[in-house]
């Protein structure tokens, strides 16, 4: 074999491959298929209130809400929980307590908060009633994302951690694993470590927010904690004056500053989202935007997952305020998060966005 004979031979034994690989890799790019979705709000009806929302290992968006007796003869949903594809169509797919825990003895499940670790769900809630003087925040677990979920018992409740009105759990995981508990309810926002299980707290409570606040939500982008909290009121009909207002800090124990550098502990909060304001257009209505979780679809985008009232259907058969479920995308300016308009969108819009395989 000559020289030249030799060169080709080898050539062809590095070439070929290598562009098969590449054509293999590009057929792979190109399978993926952007699904393109619109959505119009509110996603789900009649109410999924304080919602909180997961990806799930099976590949589906669950939301969980606080407990509501929808009128439709079934009673009241332990924790209800609907399940989407895309976080525009969402379906109910059961409860999360095939019984409601007892380690309080009276009080509803409200305001959940849905987290994986360690394989997996762990479920924190809120057990209290209107008025209560001595709330909690308790814990369950399940393999599944839908559950059922059985019950670990109680973290702490008001009286044990020396926190007034001690509802509205949210877990943040820091980027070094460890995980924090931030909650509390216009009685000041505290947070706390969590065990290394998830199932107890260490050490003492730290305070990053004043008493305006409640319905604690928290993510981390660059290098900045963004807290999420919910102001005025969540359960007055088409009268609620529930926003989201927003304060960030590079520490997760804060200072937490609004967008003119208040503290929130001394009245801060940039206004991230409202109601909506009356007008002649006919247009549907939300009071008391409220309660956010967040999530990212495949093109990274932020959404606020969260409810509202509709003005002109406000309550549930039993009178308690019909809080449905709504979701509107996030944008950043300047490092802070902004709502178009800041009030919850009620034309259809773009959606998230997410690739399937074809």
């Amino acid at each position: 074999m000559s020289l030249i004979e030799r060169k080709n031979q080898l050539m062809k034994s590095v070439f070929i491959p290598l562009i098969i690989s590449l054509a293999m890799i590009l057929s792979s790019c190109s399978s993926k298929e952007k699904q393109e979705l619109t959505y119009k709000n509110p996603v789900f009806e009649p109410v999924i209130a304080d919602p909180s929302i997961i990806k799930a290992k099976d590949g589906y968006f669950y939301a969980f809400g606080t407990e509501d007796d929808w009128g439709d003869q079934k009673g009241s949903r332990l924790i209800p929980i609907v399940r989407s594809k895309d976080l525009v169509n969402w379906k109910y797919v059961g409860q999360a307590f095939e019984n409601k825990p007892d380690w309080k003895g009276t009080g509803s499940l409200w305001a959940p908060d849905i987290r994986f670790f360690n394989g997996n769900y762990y479920l924190y809630y809120s057990m209290s009633v209107w008025g209560d003087s001595n709330p909690g925040i308790g814990v369950a677990v399940s393999d599944v994302a839908k559950g059922p979920y059985k019950d670990q018992g109680k973290l702490f409740d008001s009286e044990s951690i020396g926190v007034g009105n001690s509802i509205d759990p949210c877990v943040f995981e820091d980027d070094d694993g460890t995980a924090y508990l931030f909650w509390g309810s216009f009685h000041g926002i505290f947070g706390i470590k969590l065990s290394e299980n998830r199932l107890s707290t260490v050490g003492e409570p730290f305070h990053i927010a004043g008493n305006d606040f409640e319905a604690s939500y928290m993510i981390k982008r660059g290098k900045y904690y963004y807290y999420f909290g919910s102001r005025g009121t969540c359960c007055e009909g088409e009268n609620s004056s529930y926003n989201i207002a927003v304060g960030r800090s590079k520490s997760i124990k804060g200072p937490f500053v609004d967008k003119d550098g208040t503290d929130l502990l001394q009245g801060g909060g940039t206004l991230v989202l409202t109601g909506n304001f009356p007008n002649d257009k006919g247009e549907r209505l939300f009071a008391g935007p409220g309660h956010n979780a967040i999530i990212k679809d495949d093109n990274s985008m932020y959404w606020m997952v969260y409810h509202a009232v509709d003005k002109n259907n406000p309550l549930l058969p039993n009178g308690a305020t019909r809080r449905p479920l709504m979701i509107d995308p996030i944008k950043w300016k300047k490092g802070w998060p902004v709502i178009d308009g800041l009030v919850p969108s009620n034309k259809t819009k773009s959606g998230p966005i997410f690739y399937e395989q074809s």
